[in-house]
């Protein structure tokens, strides 16, 4: 075909050609509407389909877990901005943490109602008793003998005098003589002390100290009634309140639990600042509900002793006593004046 004839049918087709590529676009177009989206819904576009605004895909992706192989990743930018955030919630944690400081101290030990216990003070101590509690003189025995039983699983109190000179002590001579009251009744050796002297106090501070050396989980210290006695030196109640509480704060200060004991009057106001008490002969003197109401009622153990002159009056009394001492919940012995290795448990 000449030059000529080609030009006339090239002419002729042209419309037709244009035709057909107008509906192959059409066909195109309705095959991608008919495509579901991406798993995840729009947010997970592809970086690919540039017909749906770049800079708010790149934003969608950076969040998306649907990209395939070969689709533009994540702007690094954004990325880095991502980290830079991870970072500083990492540091957040950091500064949290260092915010509390030092380690808080230890809870001081809180003896539930019916803790079972041995008290001795005179002699070689027991140790063979299934109790959970042993209540030992501070001075008179070993750090060794505090770990054994420690070991064995017992808690350790250690008693010491608060509030009189004991002329055996071994810091006796530290306490000034002006500080030396009346001598406590029927104990010799023994007077009551003037507890707003500070060289008392300090003195106490290091009872206190003795007591964390030789590892001791509590502290029980006697003779903290002087007010209610004949002391010699002058003690009001109000002088009785401030030097417990002192005691208290110094021992929990020590994360040393403390016991108060006796010093009955006195409950309503001290019992908030001690762990459990200790109280010698309130079915003696019918004294014991106020023990129920401001220890046995807030979940605090009463640790519990009523005394016979002999042994042998001890089935006695122990059958007196016990009913009424556990429908209390006291930790209540039958115990001898000497606070030697004898007694008899109401738990038994």
């Amino acid at each position: 075909m000449n030059g000529a004839g080609c030009g006339i049918l090239v002419g002729m087709l042209r419309p037709a050609l244009a035709a057909i590529a107008i509906a192959s676009s059409a066909c195109s177009t309705a095959e991608q509407d008919d495509t579901p989206p991406p798993f995840g819904g729009t947010d997970a576009v592809s970086t690919g389909d540039t017909g749906l605004g770049g800079d708010d895909d790149d934003d969608d992706d950076a969040n998306s877990t649907g990209m395939t192989p070969g689709e533009d990743g994540p702007d690094p930018d954004d990325d880095d901005d991502d980290d830079d955030d991870d970072d500083s919630d990492d540091s957040d944690d950091s500064n949290d943490e260092g915010t509390t400081g030092s380690p808080p101290t230890a809870e001081p030990w809180v003896p539930a109602p019916g803790t079972t216990w041995h008290w001795q003070l005179t002699g070689d101590v027991d140790t063979s008793l299934d109790v959970d509690v042993y209540d030992i003189d501070l001075f008179d025995v070993e750090a060794s003998l505090i770990g054994e039983l420690q070991d064995a699983g017992r808690v350790v109190i250690c008693y010491f005098s608060a509030g009189s000179y004991e002329e055996w002590r071994p810091d006796a001579d530290q306490f000034p003589d002006m500080a030396l009251g009346s001598e406590l009744d029927g104990w010799p050796g023994e007077r009551w002390l003037d507890h707003r002297d500070p060289t008392v106090r300090e003195i106490m501070a290091a009872r206190l100290d003795l007591a964390v050396e030789k590892g001791c989980d509590a502290v029980e210290p006697d003779n903290v009634d002087g007010y209610a006695n004949n002391n010699g030196v002058g003690l009001t109640g109000d002088d009785q309140l401030d030097y417990n509480g002192w005691l208290a704060t110094e021992a929990h200060a020590r994360d040393l639990s403390i016991g108060l004991k006796n010093d009955l009057d006195q409950l309503a106001e001290l019992a908030d600042q001690f762990d459990w008490a200790l109280n010698e002969e309130c079915m003696q003197f019918s004294e014991c509900q106020t023990l129920v109401t401001h220890f046995i009622e807030q979940d605090k153990a009463v640790f519990h002793v009523e005394y016979v002159d002999v042994i042998e009056d001890g089935p006695a009394l122990h059958g007196d006593v016990c009913g009424s001492a556990n429908g209390w919940m006291f930790s209540t012995l039958v115990k001898e004046w000497d606070l030697g290795a004898w007694g008899m448990p109401c738990w038994d």
